[in-house]
């Protein structure tokens, strides 16, 4: 995989794969994130179109059913490492940021 494309997700990559923990179309995934980020990130379809293809393309997530409705996807076990990674990450950071303002 290329694995560097993915060092630092950005926030619609992040909530992207997120969404995808359960099954979900792409207006399902497009209105979580909406909801779970209050608003504040609108993936717009070509937005949303593009990752997903990055993302099956490097097997984080997988087409699992197509129906009248759209296409279906989760998350594979790849996708879920590079998530928990980028968790970490993340925590990483916020403990530098209490660690040096909170003392």
């Amino acid at each position: 995989m290329a694995r560097d494309q993915f060092q630092t997700l950005t926030e619609p990559m992040y909530f992207t794969l997120l969404a995808l923990g359960e099954v979900r179309n792409g207006a399902e995934i497009t209105s979580w994130v909406n909801e779970i980020t209050k608003g504040r990130i609108k993936l717009a379809p070509g937005t949303l179109y593009a990752l997903l293809a990055q993302f099956l393309e490097n097997d984080l997530i997988m087409r699992i059913q197509t129906d009248k409705k759209g296409k279906y996807y989760i998350l594979t076990d790849e996708g879920k490492e590079l998530l928990s990674s980028e968790v970490k990450r993340l925590r990483f950071l916020i403990n530098n940021y209490d660690n040096y303002f909170n003392k």
